[in-house]
């Protein structure tokens, strides 16, 4: 039997990535795991923040909640100021007083789009939106308060848990019978389950097998570029859907929120850190979909 050697924390688990890294959870005996909801602690309220981690004393807090609705947030600043700017200095502070890690899950909406490349951890933050600026204000929170911390940036992210577009698509094709999906824009779809299980595989590298990974900032997705149009496509073909998907331009669609057009992240980084096994996102949404289906 291994040792246990830290305890991690799970801070707004009832999300679709707490959700996903408790199902991982079970590969990482080495860790001892405790996975908070909202219910049990509301990261936006920093007396309460401050008060139950430092009782519990984690040796890893794993922020997994954050204000996440793209086009409510042009409205709701205040809420998408709490969840996504706010609380992870909150989480920050409870983290440096008991000298505790802070990992913390970004996105690359922080980015314009601007760029006809991959982006890098140097390139310079410039969101088209209010969720992206709220999740910069959160980065920069954390490093405002430390230096021990990994802040990863992740684009796309979809699951079989909770709303993200790949549970989006599959219900909109049963129930119209064809897809009208955007053409111009492009990232790289991530599967939450994948991320899931890379962020604790890190850990254990860091932890258990003695690896250094410096702390710091990190994009992390799949291999490849896709548009949604590209990812619908794919959705409905490893499901054996045999729906017709059309391609429209994303003023068919108009959204309060901008979306940037490219926003590739750069992942050479990561991958030298951590060593870690990558997959193209195609790769990625099998594993999603043989999973779905062994449930």
């Amino acid at each position: 039997m291994s040792q246990v050697l830290k305890h991690i924390l799970v801070v707004g688990s009832g999300g679709q990535l707490g959700h996903a890294l408790r199902a991982a959870s079970g590969e990482f005996n080495e860790f001892r795991f405790t996975f908070w909801e909202r219910a049990d602690l509301d990261i936006s309220v920093e007396s309460w923040v401050l008060e139950r981690i430092t009782a519990l004393k984690p040796d890893i807090v794993i922020n997994a909640g954050a204000y996440t609705n793209v086009e409510r947030a042009e409205d709701d600043h205040e809420g998408t100021e709490a969840g996504n700017a706010q609380a992870p200095g909150y989480l920050a502070k409870a983290c440096k007083s008991i000298e505790a890690l802070l990992v913390h899950v970004s996105t690359d909406y922080v980015f314009d789009g601007a760029l006809n490349r991959p982006y890098t951890e140097e390139d310079l933050p410039q969101p088209l939106n209010y969720y992206g600026l709220s999740k910069l204000k959160g980065e920069r929170a954390i490093d405002a308060v430390f230096d021990h911390y990994y802040i990863i940036r992740t684009s796309w992210l979809y699951g079989t848990f909770g709303h993200n577009f790949y549970n989006t698509m599959l219900r909109l094709a049963k129930e119209r019978g064809e897809l009208f999906v955007v053409n111009d824009q492009f990232a790289s779809p991530t599967w939450v389950g994948l991320l899931a299980h890379d962020i604790l595989a890190m850990l254990r590298r860091k932890y258990t097998e003695g690896v250094s990974i410096p702390c710091g900032l990190y994009h992390y997705t799949h291999e490849e570029t896709a548009s949604w149009y590209d990812f619908a496509r794919a959705i409905m073909d490893v499901h054996a859907m045999n729906i017709p998907v059309h391609a429209v331009e994303s003023g068919r669609f108009p959204t309060k929120a901008k979306r940037p057009t490219y926003s590739k992240l750069d992942i050479s980084k990561w991958k030298n850190a951590t060593g870690l096994t990558t997959f193209t996102w195609q790769e990625a949404l099998r594993q999603c979909y043989s999973v779905m289906e062994n449930r």
